[in-house]
C-alpha cells in the first residue's frame, strides 16, 4: 500500500487554497483518469431502518463502481459497537479507503488509530466524527441552514413577523451523539429565540435546552412517547400551533401521537410540523396535508462528493473544499465541502422532487 498518510499531509495543507468553489453546480462523482482500478473502498453506514441511508449506501456504492472502484458497504444497524467491529473487518481486508457515517461520532476514535497506521484515508461522511485527529475530510450539507429553514417554516406561517401570537410551540432535536444535532438545532433556535425571550413563542413544556430534547438514534417512537408525555402533561384544553422537528421520522412519530390525541379535525387541526430528508412517507404526508415542511438534500450529491474525496485521496489529487475551519471535530478544524438544502412543502415539492427526478409521480401516490 502507497504512503497515503504522508501524501495526505500535503494534501490537506493545499486544500485550503482550494476554497473558492461553490457549494452548489459542481460535476461531482464522475470518473478520473487513472483512476486507481481495483482499489477497495470500505463504506460504513449507520441503518438500514431509515429509508435515507439505504439511498446514501447505494448511491456512493453506484458512483464509486462508476469510477472504477470495488466497494465493501456494511450497516451498522444503530449499533456503535457493531459499527466499530465492521470497520476494523473492513481494515483487516485491507481496504483503500475509508467512507464512514458515524452513529456516535466519540466511539471510533481507537478504530481509526488502526486505519491511521494501516495508511487509509477516512472521509467523515454527513456526521463529523469527533475527538480524534485521523480524520482527513468530511463531506456533508449546510447544517445549520436545514435548522434555519426549519425555523424560518414556523415563523412564516405563524405570522410571527407580523406581531401574531402567542403561539404554544414545542421542539425536538436530533440525536445527542450525533455532531449535526447541535449545527440543526443552532440554526433553529437562532431565529426562534428572540420570539421566545418576547412570549410570542411559549414552549409549555418548558423544554427548550439542546439535552432535554434530543431523540436517541433519531427514533420515531421515540418520538412519538416524549410528544405523549408533553400533550399529557402540559396541553390539557390548548393546543400545539406548532412543533419543530428536525428530522422526518421524529415528524411521523410526532404526527402519530397528536393524531392520538385528536389532532387532524377540522375542530382540532394539526399544528405545523417540519422535518428533513424529504423521505417518502413524509412527502406523502406533506402532500395529504398532515406533516408542513421538510428539508430536502440531495443525497445523490452528497455520495457524488465522497466518491470524488476518495478518487482524488486515492490518486494523489487535492479534494475540493469549500470550508476548512467551522467544522472543528475538538482536535483540528476538519477541510469540509459542504452542499446546500432545500425547503419543501406542499407548494413546491413537484418541481423540487419530481421535475429534480428524486421521486416520480407513481411513487407519490
Amino acid at each position: 500500500m502507497r504512503n497515503r498518510r504522508a501524501a495526505l499531509a500535503a494534501t490537506a495543507g493545499a486544500a485550503s487554497l482550494a476554497l473558492t468553489l461553490s457549494a452548489c453546480g459542481q460535476n461531482v462523482g464522475g470518473g478520473s483518469e487513472g483512476s486507481t482500478k481495483g482499489d477497495t473502498i470500505g463504506i460504513a453506514m449507520p441503518t438500514q431502518a431509515s429509508e435515507r441511508w439505504l439511498t446514501d449506501g447505494k448511491s456512493v456504492v453506484d458512483d464509486l463502481k462508476a469510477d472504477g472502484y470495488q466497494t465493501k458497504l456494511v450497516y451498522g444497524q444503530d449499533n456503535p459497537k457493531t459499527q466499530v467491529s465492521q470497520i476494523e473487518t473492513l481494515i483487516k481486508q485491507g481496504v483503500d479507503a475509508l467512507i464512514i457515517a458515524a452513529i456516535d461520532n466519540k466511539s471510533l476514535n481507537g478504530v481509526l488509530q488502526k486505519a491511521a497506521d494501516a495508511e487509509i484515508p477516512v472521509i467523515s461522511y454527513d456526521r463529523l466524527i469527533l475527538g480524534t485527529q485521523n480524520v482527513d475530510y468530511y463531506v456533508s450539507f449546510d447544517n445549520e441552514q436545514v435548522g434555519r429553514f426549519q425555523a424560518r417554516y414556523i415563523i412564516d406561517k405563524l405570522g410571527l413577523e407580523d406581531g401574531g401570537g402567542p403561539f404554544n410551540v414545542e421542539l425536538f432535536a436530533g440525536s445527542p451523539d450525533d455532531n449535526n444535532t447541535k449545527y440543526f438545532f443552532d440554526g433553529a433556535m437562532h431565529l426562534l429565540q428572540p420570539y421566545i425571550d418576547t412570549k410570542q413563542v411559549v414552549v409549555r413544556s418548558g423544554q427548550t435546552d439542546l439535552k432535554q430534547v434530543t431523540t436517541l438514534r433519531w427514533d420515531g417512537p421515540t418520538a412519538k412517547k416524549r410528544m405523549e408525555g408533553i400533550l399529557d402533561e402540559s396541553y390539557g384544553s390548548r393546543r400545539v400551533d406548532a412543533v419543530l422537528s428536525p428530522y422526518d421520522g421524529i415528524s411521523i412519530g410526532v404526527l402519530n401521537a397528536l393524531k392520538e390525541d385528536g389532532y387532524g379535525t377540522n375542530s382540532k387541526p394539526l399544528p405545523i410540523i417540519t422535518g428533513q430528508d424529504a423521505e417518502l412517507a413524509s412527502v406523502k404526508s406533506i402532500i395529504a396535508g398532515e406533516q408542513s415542511q421538510t428539508v430536502y438534500k440531495d443525497l445523490r450529491q452528497l455520495a457524488g462528493v465522497a466518491a470524488e474525496m476518495a478518487d482524488d485521496l486515492l490518486n494523489g489529487k487535492t479534494p475540493k473544499v469549500n470550508n476548512r475551519r467551522a467544522y472543528d471535530n475538538g482536535v483540528k478544524p476538519v477541510p469540509a465541502y459542504l452542499l446546500q438544502p432545500t425547503t419543501v412543502d406542499k407548494t413546491n415539492y413537484e418541481y423540487v422532487l419530481v421535475a429534480g427526478g428524486y421521486y416520480t409521480d407513481a411513487e407519490l401516490k
